[in-house]
């Protein structure tokens, strides 16, 4: 059972309040979504939760574990894996190619296996590469396998990214605006795997604006607005609140 607890958690840039005393947290087999209008802080309480950026105060935890300080790295090792707004592929790389760098740090052979293509190397290899192939075949992605990821539509890199993501065996993963660009279909498919890993034991914090797909899949809403949180709860409960509807689903702002 693997749990994410922010405590408090705020960053401030000079003087930028980006995220005031901010307190979520998600568990194994649920999916919280993280709403809010442009500016809100979102993505910054991402890079705050993978150590990309280091909380002023507050305190971040993974299964009771304090990770506020933990670098990038450390944190990714813990567990922790993210996609990133604007996609970051290796582009003329295949889509296999891609996919396969997500298992790097699982990898156990050492340098000097490595530099002499010892058996265990090949072993390994092999075994990322089943692995990564069951990855394709569950984002029904197998027939790109050997394609140029750059050469892809938006919608079907922004699985591969995903993809690389899982390959390294996360208790959480943290999706910012996983479906932008999608149309209908692809979202609602994508909704469904999403489904499906939470179910399988995984821990999904979710930034979105498609707002059709937040509440279709969402367990809980937590929204923020200049940094704070304003509302929390189920899907239906923040939907209806009148200090969200202001600040993020006004007609002029959201369309259902």
């Amino acid at each position: 059972m693997t749990h994410l607890s922010l405590d408090k958690i705020a960053k401030r840039f000079g003087g930028l309040q980006a995220v005031s005393e901010l307190s979520v947290d998600v568990s194994s087999g649920e999916i919280v979504g993280l709403i809010g209008p442009n500016g809100a802080g979102k993505t910054t309480v991402v890079n705050l939760i993978t150590g990309m950026l280091k909380a002023s105060s507050g305190e971040i935890s993974l299964d009771g574990k304090d990770i506020t300080q933990e670098t990038a790295v450390n944190v990714a090792r813990l567990g922790i894996a993210r996609t990133f707004q604007n996609i970051r592929l290796l582009k003329h790389s295949t889509v296999l190619e891609n996919v396969l760098i997500g298992f790097h740090r699982q990898g156990r052979t050492s340098m000097l296996a490595n530099m002499f293509g010892l058996p265990s190397v090949w072993r390994e290899q092999a075994e990322f590469e089943e692995k990564a192939h069951s990855l394709l075949k569950r984002f029904h992605m197998q027939r790109f396998a050997q394609q140029p990821a750059g050469s892809l539509s938006y919608g079907h890199q922004r699985r591969v990214e995903m993809m690389r993501a899982l390959a390294s065996s996360p208790g959480v993963l943290l999706l910012d605006e996983p479906v932008a660009g999608m149309n209908d279909t692809e979202a609602h498919d994508l909704g469904i795997l999403f489904r499906e890993l939470a179910n399988d034991g995984l821990a999904v914090l979710l930034i979105e604006h498609n707002m059709r797909f937040v509440n279709a899949i969402s367990d809980r809403l937590c929204v923020l607005n200049a940094g704070k949180m304003i509302a929390k709860g189920s899907p239906n409960e923040v939907m209806s609140n009148p200090q969200v509807i202001e600040a993020y689903l006004g007609p002029e702002k959201y369309d259902a």
